[in-house]
């Protein structure tokens, strides 16, 4: 169960690394001028939501509900912590979502935000990552 976890982990830091890092991107995306500098923006994003962030989040997944099949369910599926993590990790993904729709927005040439927006969204995996963290390793309920 210990690989379980540490690739659980492992995959979890790859897809936290992408959630921020991308609308941090997309801030200096959104402040681009210049042609060179957009499609050098949008290559990095692409590579990084495609390349990073989405197999991160899978197997993050993956391991995360072998563990459940294998104990976790099991041993705390009555607990109220291990709700509101599977809870927030729903909103992740909603979240995840919404990256997508932003990188397609930049890849058309639709973007309808400012990079005001985008260092907002930018602190919204930090909530996330707080409060699952905290779930996991308290289990305060």
């Amino acid at each position: 169960m210990l690989w379980l976890k540490a690739l659980h982990l492992i995959f979890m830091v790859t897809w936290f690394a992408g959630l921020f890092y991308l609308p941090r991107l997309f801030v200096y995306h959104a402040m681009s001028d210049d042609e060179i500098s957009k499609e050098r923006f949008q290559t990095m994003e692409r590579r990084l939501y495609y390349g990073i962030m989405t197999p991160g989040m899978v197997m993050t997944f993956v391991f995360g509900i072998w563990m459940l099949v294998s104990y976790a369910w099991a041993v705390y599926g009555q607990s109220g912590w291990l709700h509101a993590k599977l809870f927030l990790l729903l909103l992740m993904l909603v979240y995840h979502g919404f990256c997508g729709a932003w990188l397609s927005d930049f890849k058309h040439d639709r973007n309808r935000h400012s990079p005001v927006y985008y260092r907002w969204a930018n602190e919204v995996p930090v909530l996330f990552l707080v409060g699952i963290v905290i779930l996991a390793v308290v289990k305060p309920f």
